[in-house]
Parts: structure tokens; C-alpha cells; sequence
């Protein structure tokens, strides 16, 4: 088998998410373009139109966002669901803190046992009253808004949702609020609170970054976004381009923002062949088109600490791909795999030993050793994971026969038709 011809996969989640919530935080209408349908963004969607906002839905890709400022959402008349999606619950956490109302934040069986006190902490700091089951360490997040005061924080896990749900909460404090990282996570947020026209310092120092936003500066609307194609969602895609004989694949109009194209920079640090062509910039976000061929001397390489962030969805990928590179891939710093969609450092690890992988697990990552050639037609235990159902998909496809999902329908997360996109380039 291989994969050739011209894709262009879905739009961003991260972007498709922001869209909805700063275009409703906005003075004006939003319109945006090539908007990412899917289980996860539909939760965001839905939760704020539940908060009183008009969203319509011109095209299946296309939305209206009708946003009437800061302060301007009512009091919703029921829970809010954020489904599975951990961006919405922390994103929209640090917008009801802000709120003068009451509300409850709640997610299915998998966001109802993710980590929300490191968000609800610094907002309690701001003045935020939340409380939940933990003290409000597990959804569902009790929400009282009120008045709020900007803080300084250390955000020590460089996590992009944090930092954001903090400076959503910040653009309706007093004051300053400033968010400092050991090292840059994903931007989405600094970079279209730029194109609403609100003044955000990113400071770039020795000891890492600080992002500030002052409250009080109300997000200018009439504007058009427009999404680019997802990294993530792309990274299957030349992981087969790469691995398998013969493939060369373009993939179109991708997001190669620095915060989340590391997957594709390891890739070519292992001695893969990608290129990026047609390169521009599209709302405030760089974009290029892909070109990934079949590599055939792969090299195991370390992934530090520091790298995670911008390759942290991709890493259960990353660990397929390193079964077919020369010598050993280690992997460390990645705990923070241990709480998302599933345990995935677990669900990976497990899941490689199954189809014939030789890996070890560690508290915080896993060592790959390659070259080996791998089983294909195994059970795979999804764990409900879009990200594991899809990387051990193309598992499969590298050992020339497809592997069993024990839960395919879990691809629609993120990927609602990534088995159809699959057919498209697959060649006998």
C-alpha cells in the first residue's frame, strides 16, 4: 500500500474553538470560514448559544457569530455540557468567572476525571467563585461570576488552556493579568485577541515567556477568520506519506504555527522528507501547503520536555512512526499524556506491545526501539481516544493490514471522516 494525490484534512479545533468564544466575547459580528464541524467545537457551539448568543450556521464550514461584548451573555436556564472537549470547559471557566450569574459546567464520563483546579485555582486568585467535586479539582464546576482582579501566574506546565482561560478572564478584570511559561505553549489566543484589536504583550525573556492583557479593552467584531487545516489531523497523513514505499502526499492550507507543527519538525530530524510550499500568513496565523514523501532512513531520536507542548497530540503518533526508525526514541516529559482522552502513555504502550512493538514505559514518556516490523488485523483498545484509534489505524496500514478499533465512532472528535479522507489516498 500507499498514499498519494492532494488532501486537504479538517479545519483546526483549536482555532475552530476560539472563533466561536472570542467572536461572542466581541463588539460585532464574526464570520468564519472553514470552521471545524465536529463532537468536540459542536460542545463549544452549543454552550454559547446556551449563554445567549446568535450563532448561525451559514454552511456546514461557514458561521456567523453575532457578539454583543464583555458582559453582554445571559444566565443559562440549564447545565452546560462540554462533552469531551477539555478546551471548552477550561476556556469557558475563565469566561464565567468573569459573568454576574450562576452557572454549571459539566462533560462526559472522560472530562468529568480531567484536571480542572490548575484553571479553577489562578481564578480563584482573580477573585472567582467556583466550586465543584475535589474542591473543584473534577467537573462538574460550579460558577458564581463576579468582579475580578488580574494576578500574576506561573504557569508551569506551559499549558495553552490555562493560559487562555486566564487572560479570557483577565480582558473583563481590573488591572493587569500576566501569565508566565517556562516555555512557549500553543498562541491561538494572543494572536486573534490581535486581530480583535486587543493590545496583548508577549515578552520574550531568558527564563521563558510572559503574555499580559490589561481589562477593560473590549474585542472590535466585524471581522472574518478563517481556519486553516489542522496539524494534528495532518500528522496521520504524512506519517503514512513517510512510511510507506512509493507515497508522496500534499496536504493543503496547514497550520505550521511553531507552537504546533514540532510533530512535523521530529519528523524531519529523523531524516524524514517534508517540505513546506505555498507559505503564508492567513488571520494572524502561518500556513503552507505540505509535501511529505516516503523516507526510507528513519533515525530514533530524545524528545525533550521543552518540545512537548507543540507535539504533545501527536506523541502517541510520533511513538508508531519510532517502530520504523534505526535505534531507540525516547521520549520524556510528557506527563501530562497521563490525563487526557485516555491515560495515553498507557494506551500507547499497551497498544504497541500488542502489534509486536518493542517499547518501554516510563512514569513521564516511553523508549521506542526500532526498526521492527509490526503486526497488523489486532484488537486495539481505543480507550474512546480519537488520537489512539487514529495513530494505530495507521499502525496497521504500515503492517499492511488494517487493526480492529474496538471503538472507531471516537474518530469524530476531532476527524468525523477521517476513514473516508483515508480511502481517498490509499493505493494498492
Amino acid at each position: 500500500m500507499k498514499v498519494e494525490g492532494t488532501l486537504r484534512v479538517p479545519s483546526d479545533k483549536s482555532i475552530s474553538h476560539r472563533a466561536i468564544i472570542l467572536g461572542s466575547l466581541a463588539q460585532g459580528e464574526t464570520l468564519v470560514r472553514n470552521w471545524l464541524r465536529s463532537a468536540d467545537t459542536l460542545a463549544t457551539l452549543e454552550i454559547y448559544r446556551a449563554l445567549g448568543v446568535e450563532i448561525e450556521e451559514l454552511k456546514e464550514d461557514q458561521l456567523l457569530v453575532r457578539g454583543k461584548g464583555l458582559f453582554s451573555f445571559k444566565e443559562p436556564n440549564d447545565i452546560l455540557d462540554a462533552k469531551n472537549s477539555g478546551t471548552t470547559a477550561r476556556l469557558t471557566l475563565g469566561v464565567l468567572s468573569a459573568q454576574p450569574f450562576f452557572a454549571v459546567l459539566t462533560g462526559d464520563s472522560s472530562l468529568r476525571q480531567r484536571p480542572m483546579l490548575r484553571v479553577v485555582r489562578p481564578l480563584r486568585e482573580m477573585g472567582a467563585n467556583l466550586d465543584g467535586r475535589g474542591e473543584g479539582k473534577y467537573l462538574p464546576v460550579a460558577v458564581r461570576g463576579g468582579k475580578l482582579s488580574g494576578i500574576s501566574f506561573f504557569n508551569q506546565k506551559a499549558s495553552a488552556q490555562v493560559k487562555s482561560a486566564l487572560i479570557l478572564a483577565g480582558l473583563h478584570a481590573q488591572g493587569t493579568t500576566e501569565v508566565k511559561e517556562p516555555y512557549l505553549s500553543r498562541d491561538h489566543t494572543e494572536r486573534l485577541l490581535k486581530l480583535y484589536e486587543v493590545p496583548i504583550e508577549v515578552e520574550k525573556g531568558e527564563k521563558g515567556i510572559t503574555v499580559r492583557v490589561k481589562g477593560g479593552y473590549q474585542p472590535q467584531g466585524d471581522k472574518e477568520i478563517f481556519v486553516p487545516a489542522d496539524p494534528s489531523s495532518a500528522s496521520f497523513f504524512v506519517a503514512l506519506a513517510v512510511l510507506l514505499p512509493g507515497s508522496e502526499l500534499v496536504l493543503k492550507d496547514v497550520l505550521v504555527n511553531p507552537t504546533r507543527e514540532g510533530f512535523f519538525r521530529k519528523l524531519k530530524e529523523m531524516g524524514a522528507n517534508i517540505e513546506y510550499t505555498n507559505f503564508r500568513e492567513v488571520s494572524m496565523e502561518p500556513v503552507a501547503d505540505i509535501v511529505a514523501r516516503y523516507s526510507p532512513n528513519l533515525k530514533g531520536v530524545e524528545v525533550k520536555p521543552q518540545e512537548i507542548p507543540s507535539l504533545i497530540d501527536e506523541l502517541p503518533l510520533l511513538a508508531v512512526v519510532a517502530t520504523q526508525a534505526e535505534g531507540k526514541t525516547v521520549i520524556r516529559g510528557a506527563q501530562e499524556l497521563r490525563v487526557k482522552e485516555s491515560d495515553r502513555i498507557k494506551s500507547t504502550v499497551e497498544n504497541l506491545q500488542r502489534i509486536g512493538a518493542k517499547v518501554e514505559e516510563l512514569p513521564d514518556g516511553m523508549v521506542v526501539e526500532g526498526k521492527t516490523p509490526l503486526k497488523g488485523g489486532v484488537q486495539i483498545a481505543t480507550y474512546g481516544d480519537h488520537r489512539i484509534a487514529m495513530a494505530f489505524t495507521v499502525a496497521g496500514i504500515v503492517a499492511g493490514e488494517f487493526n480492529e478499533l474496538d471503538n472507531p465512532s471516537c474518530v469524530a472528535v476531532s476527524y468525523p471522516l477521517f476513514f473516508e479522507d483515508l480511502k481517498k489516498v490509499l493505493r494498492n
